[in-house]
């Protein structure tokens, strides 16, 4: 037998926050059509012989730069030929590579989109979600908001763990379905009551110590919630507060996946696994977006 501690995959949230998009070219630009145009009335009535009201909109550019991530765990000819049965050399190097590669994808989302100064409200509620207070009623002002702001209405709520487990035993949540159900409170229960499509739970951790230290652990997100309107698919003139840039040359069209690759290293008489992908995780609307910033105490 052998023992590792490999997180679930599902306690990552990078691949499912956002749409990905996969792009030919590294780094481009993208286009954006002024919100304002589109959401002014402007149609006018039209008298019998006459020219129809005119009217335009405005369109601008931005730009996106996928960076190119990767790491390698180098296999010793040595080391290959004294493993015993249960180790499989090639297989275990690409679970640890897998999962190196999901934590820094998480960080680098987290830092994109999940911190204050990046979406159109910060917000931290008046009562702690932790402690008696009305955390349905705080959602539902944070989606006001976003469709005043754009005419859109929210679908994702994205939570750290920490948020969730204190949700999950807050009185405005229990106390609603206590009479109705004997289900549990779970992400999608959690997402009929706040209603929207999705809750999504940051549940990952990583080790912050250098190597060789002993180990500090921390969750991935914080104390923190954003509620916004993701498109269920990437599109033209579709709306979303964010995207996920891949680029295909890194990654073969595997999507933030990655690509693994197995190469000889003669001169070190070692295999090598390398994994390696190229993303960006962009913010492209911050309007559509509200961040509840230390939700909980």
């Amino acid at each position: 037998m052998s023992l590792a501690v490999l997180q679930n995959p599902t306690n990552f949230v990078s691949a499912a926050a956002f749409p990905q998009v996969s792009v030919a070219k590294q780094t481009d630009l993208y286009y954006i059509y002024d919100q304002a145009d589109f959401l002014r009335d402007q149609v006018m009535p039209r008298a019998d012989g006459t020219e129809s009201a005119g009217s335009g909109y405005g369109l601008s550019t931005a730009s996106y730069s996928a960076s190119v991530y990767a790491l390698h765990k180098d296999i010793g000819d040595q080391a290959r030929a004294n493993s015993d049965g249960p180790l499989n050399a090639d297989g275990d190097a690409a679970r640890f590579l897998g999962m190196q590669m999901l934590i820094r994808q998480e960080r680098d989302w987290a830092a994109a989109a999940f911190a204050t100064g990046i979406w159109g409200t910060d917000a931290t509620p008046a009562a702690l979600w932790s402690t008696t207070s009305t955390p349905i009623a705080d959602v539902q002002t944070g989606k006001s908001t976003i469709l005043s702001a754009t005419g859109m209405l929210p679908n994702t709520l994205v939570m750290s763990y920490a948020v969730y487990s204190a949700l999950i035993d807050n009185a405005d949540i229990t106390d609603r379905i206590k009479y109705t159900s004997q289900e549990s409170v779970t992400p999608e229960l959690l997402a009929r009551l706040f209603d929207v499509d999705r809750v999504l739970v940051m549940s990952s951790v990583y080790n912050t110590a250098v190597e060789g230290a002993t180990g500090s652990y921390t969750q991935i997100g914080d104390k923190d919630a954003l509620l916004c309107y993701v498109a269920p698919q990437p599109g033209l003139m579709v709306p979303s507060a964010g995207y996920s840039m891949v680029w295909n040359g890194v990654s073969g069209g595997l999507g933030i996946q990655a690509g693994v690759s197995k190469l000889r290293m003669e001169h070190l008489k070692s295999d090598r696994i390398e994994i390696e992908a190229a993303w960006d995780f962009k913010v492209v609307s911050a309007p559509l977006g509200y961040f509840f910033s230390n939700a909980v105490a």
